[in-house]
């Protein structure tokens, strides 16, 4: 994922939010939540629109990385940009809390 987005962003290709989604799941699934939340970023620097999609699978790459105030600051931009945030958002954020003992 990280090498496909990469040669997009080399070309005219217009990166969407289904793409940015599929980087982002794929880099959480294969446990590089640093990739996961650059991705993230990208999205917002050049304004693509997230999804519950999208904050769902950054969110449980802070729990994998145990960035629990991220998982919470990203949970607080989904309640900002009125999405809803559903229970695996909500699973997520609670369970890169309760690794160290903040929920």
């Amino acid at each position: 994922a990280v090498w496909l987005m990469a040669i997009v962003a080399q070309t005219e290709v217009e990166l969407t939010t289904v793409a940015f989604n599929a980087a982002i799941s794929a880099c959480e699934k294969g446990g590089r939540w640093e990739k996961d939340l650059h991705f993230f970023r990208r999205m917002m620097q050049i304004q693509v629109q997230p999804t519950a999609i999208t904050f769902c699978a950054a969110i449980s790459a802070c729990d994998k990385g145990s960035e629990w105030q991220r998982a919470l600051q990203l949970l607080n931009f989904m309640a900002m940009d009125r999405i809803e945030i559903d229970t695996i958002a909500f699973n997520a954020a609670s369970s890169a809390c309760g690794k160290i003992g903040e929920w």
